[in-house]
């Protein structure tokens, strides 16, 4: 079953009071989610998913805390007016866990894994129609290079683009090994004993079937937005091009304008309204990566709107 990543971390970050409202923004399996409804006896949770078999999972164990939860099947894209339907207008803190869930990886039919067989899918919301069958197999050789080289930052996104499209001209490329070994046939060998060569395409054609980076720069402005003063907005990220979204938009509301830095007192007016709790981003103990490895790659990063 799934291991929270950082769980610890993330909670003690949060700074949970009983009657705090809390949103998990990535509800997942659960995992962070059952050690807050603990925590608000006489508060509030609001987790969103558009997993159907997560949201089922976690209904149930949600409901053995407590019943002062509330699971919103939609994107979390989707919060700022769900909240608002909803007029909740004080929020204490909010939890974005990007990770896919063990068991999504898990799954042979999901499509997310490069190490089993399964059809080509990767949504993480199966109503959805664009899965990654489509992308791999209708997607210009521009169109394929751009988004290897863009999200899954692979310095051999052309040739495997070109590759793709001379083998679906034959058949299509209907599974999650076919895609492998085609993308296998088009990295040096060299370059395969360093690394699993299609990591990072798997990880480039997850991100662009579920929209995952304008998805996540939307809902972190709308946290920020309505995350209430001395309320937290806490963020786990597990590659790169999360990680820069998250820490430049922190950076961004934490800076000191240029026109009063380096004075012995900066009046109230040009003081930021967020207090950047975490410099360098917090990664998995020792112990959690022996326990974890899927905690590797993860940072987590901590903002407090202070006024």
């Amino acid at each position: 079953m799934h291991q929270s990543v950082l769980l610890e971390e993330a909670i003690q970050n949060l700074l949970i009071r009983e009657d705090s409202v809390i949103v998990d923004m990535t509800l997942g399996f659960a995992g962070h989610s059952s050690e807050i409804l603990k925590r608000i006896k006489r508060g509030f949770l609001f987790a969103f998913d558009q997993d159907e078999e997560a949201i089922s999972y976690s209904k149930k164990k949600l409901s053995t805390i407590g019943d002062h939860f509330l699971i919103i099947d939609k994107n979390f894209v989707s919060m700022k007016e769900e909240m608002k339907k909803r007029n909740v207008n004080h929020i204490d803190g909010f939890l974005f866990d990007l990770g896919v869930s063990s068991p999504q990886l898990d799954e042979d039919d999901r499509g997310f894994s490069y190490h089993t067989n399964a059809p080509l899918d990767m949504r993480m919301d199966r109503r959805q129609k664009l899965s990654a069958k489509e992308v791999v197999n209708t997607y210009q050789e521009e169109e394929l290079a751009r988004i290897f080289r863009e999200y899954g930052e692979s310095k051999f996104a052309r040739s495997i683009a070109k590759k793709i499209v001379l083998e679906r001209k034959n058949k299509a490329i209907s599974t999650t090994l076919e895609l492998v070994n085609v993308i296998k046939s088009a990295v040096p060998m060299k370059e395969r004993l360093k690394k699993h060569p299609a990591r990072q395409i798997f990880q480039a054609i997850r991100i662009e079937v579920n929209h995952e980076l304008e998805v996540l720069k939307q809902a972190l402005d709308d946290a920020l937005e309505l995350v209430s003063v001395h309320g937290r907005v806490v963020v786990i990220t597990f590659h790169s091009l999360e990680d820069r979204i998250v820490k430049k938009k922190f950076k961004e509301l934490t800076k000191i304008d240029e026109k009063v830095k380096g004075l012995p007192e900066i009046p109230e007016q040009y003081q930021p309204s967020f207090r950047l709790i975490t410099e360098k981003g917090i990664k998995a103990s020792r112990l959690e990566l022996e326990k974890n490895r899927r905690s590797r790659s993860a940072t987590l990063r901590v903002i407090e709107k202070i006024k």
